[in-house]
């Protein structure tokens, strides 16, 4: 089973969204704190409404791995940051680019249950993610 089939299956387990937006914002609430040093320009996801901010850093001990750090100032979004640092840390850039997040927010029924602004945020945090990942790759050649 994947780790996209594992989240499908953790939210499909929770009876109806109110329930799934709980679990969301207790995924935000388990994210661990985002420096302040970190909330630069280069790191805020501007196409967002709520203000993230998500950096890639190599793994020191796998320099071909990458790992994220991010924040949001809003509980659901920052749920879905968490989400998403989840699924793509410990990766290498090719293994980030191919992930099919578009696939696993379909499968989540995501667009259904979000506004529209905050549909093209999260795609724009997941924009962020691989554009920073591949920043971090760069860096390590």
């Amino acid at each position: 089973m994947s780790e996209i089939d594992e989240i499908v299956d953790a939210f499909e387990f929770l009876d109806d969204w109110d329930m799934r937006y709980q679990y969301l914002i207790e995924l935000g609430e388990d994210l661990r704190p985002m420096s302040e040093d970190l909330k630069t320009e280069e790191n805020w996801v501007k196409p967002c409404m709520s203000t993230v901010h998500v950096e890639a850093q190599r793994v020191p001990e796998q320099a071909e791995l990458i790992r994220f750090i991010g924040d949001c100032d809003t509980a659901i979004i920052k749920g879905v940051l968490a989400l998403l640092i989840d699924l793509l840390s410990y990766r290498t850039l090719d293994e980030i680019n191919e992930m099919d997040v578009d696939g696993l927010f379909k499968r989540l029924q995501l667009e259904e249950h979000l506004s529209p602004s905050r549909h093209v945020g999260i795609y724009a945090i997941v924009d962020k993610m691989r554009e920073r990942a591949k920043e971090a790759a760069m860096a390590m050649n």
